[in-house]
């Protein structure tokens, strides 16, 4: 599959949800003390992307 969503540390120690397209970082998370914080902004953003409308400035 060529698009993943990956948790990794941080150098400060925190969990970084990061969405990888053909191993390039499409984008990133704000850093979570708990890797189960990390997973549920994953779940947030499959739950919610689909349908957040594009905004253009």
């Amino acid at each position: 599959m060529a698009h993943k969503f990956v948790i990794e540390q941080n150098k400060a120690g925190e969990y970084v949800a990061k969405f990888k397209y053909n191993a390039e970082v499409i984008f990133w998370t704000e850093g979570y003390t708990s890797r189960a914080s990390a997973r549920n902004a994953i779940e947030s953003i499959q739950k919610n992307g689909p349908g957040a409308p594009v905004e253009e400035g």
